[in-house]
């Protein structure tokens, strides 16, 4: 019986073995590396410690930019045969904008060519005269007055020639009205077949340069002492809700509107692709210095969430990068301070992180 009882051991032992070996052993996790296209696609953020801003919101509007705009009027009155552009056109320098039927052109075409054959016929007169003198019959006196004269004359002739380019004469009785500089039409006061005067108070059209735009932010009693000049604003619109135009403080009004109770900030913003148009109202936060905390700061855009919690993914290298969940305090326009989770001099992914994220997660 004991010798039974050994045996079975024996080849209990043995089946145990044999099982093992078939058991496979588990595949070790491959390792993620940034492959060759992501790295030169994605940016890699340096985590910076900057002190906490709080904003202000604010709402206001844009406002073309007074320095860069022109208001065109006519020089004499008339009646507007041709309307050429239309309120909201761009255009540029040169470019007609209107044309007029004018007695006053007229005048000033008919003076022209009186100046112009006046020029003509001192020139004969003084040709003449210096024959006359070589012959003896007029002085040395006669021929500096005949030389005074078309001097004169051709001085007339200038001045026509110039009050003519002025008032854009092209014959016909015909001005011309063009732009003196390139911009937008956001303003015009005058229709075809328009009788008026020179007179008039108000331009036939204001043409704004809008590559560089005003905010005109306005500011209750209780926020004028924490803003200051330099500071800097993030901009949104109704038109592009999801996109953040940034500027800084220019000037500030330093005049409350006795109605309103409020006073006016302004905020340049560069306007390059001409989205932003005069009028559009703005929601506006202006970033201020309002404690001595520091805290490490990253673009907001590198934060991932998911599961209800904030991730960054921490790079170290192209195959050591690690999924670190963090605490968000605030995010501020386009940045966020972090109460926990990452220390100034540390790199993450600002771009493609959510690839990335996905791949190491999965």
């Amino acid at each position: 019986m004991k010798n039974i009882n050994s045996y079975l051991f024996i080849v209990l032992l043995m089946l145990l073995y044999s099982c093992k070996e078939k058991i496979a052993a588990p595949a070790a996790a491959e390792k993620f590396c940034l492959s060759n296209t992501l790295k030169h696609t994605t940016i890699i953020d340096t985590v910076k410690n900057e002190r906490v801003k709080n904003v202000i919101s604010l709402s206001g509007k844009i406002e073309a930019d007074e320095d860069k705009w022109v208001k065109v009027f006519p020089v004499v009155g008339g009646i507007v045969t041709e309307m050429k552009v239309q309120l909201g056109d761009h255009v540029t320098k040169g470019q007609t904008l209107a044309v007029i039927h004018s007695s006053e052109i007229a005048d000033y075409q008919g003076q022209l060519t009186a100046a112009s054959s006046a020029v003509k016929i001192m020139d004969k007169n003084l040709s003449t005269t210096r024959q006359m003198f070589a012959s003896g019959l007029a002085t040395g006196k006669d021929v500096i007055a005949a030389e005074t004269d078309l001097e004169k004359a051709k001085s007339d002739l200038k001045k026509m020639e110039q009050t003519n380019a002025i008032y854009g004469s092209r014959g016909d009785a015909v001005q011309v009205i063009t732009a003196p500089i390139s911009g937008y039409i956001i303003e015009k006061n005058v229709t075809d077949n328009m009788q008026f005067k020179v007179d008039a108070a108000l331009p036939f059209f204001t043409i704004a340069n809008l590559e560089e735009v005003w905010v005109m932010a306005n500011v209750f009693e209780s926020d004028i002492a924490k803003i200051k000049t330099g500071y800097d604003a993030d901009i949104k619109v109704i038109a592009y809700n999801n996109q953040v135009f940034t500027g800084k403080v220019d000037r500030i009004f330093s005049i409350l509107d006795p109605q309103s109770r409020v006073m006016k900030v302004r905020i340049k913003i560069p306007n390059r692709d001409n989205l932003l148009k005069p009028e559009m109202f703005a929601q506006i936060n202006i970033r201020y210095d309002d404690s001595n905390l520091q805290l490490p700061m990253i673009p907001a855009q590198a934060i991932i969430f998911d599961k209800n919690k904030n991730f960054v993914m921490v790079y170290q290298d192209d195959c050591n990068i690690q999924t670190r969940e963090i605490e968000v305090l605030e995010t501020i326009g386009n940045n966020a301070y972090i109460k926990n989770g990452l220390q100034p001099g540390e790199r993450i992914l600002g771009k493609y992180q959510l690839l990335v994220y996905d791949a190491m997660n999965d």
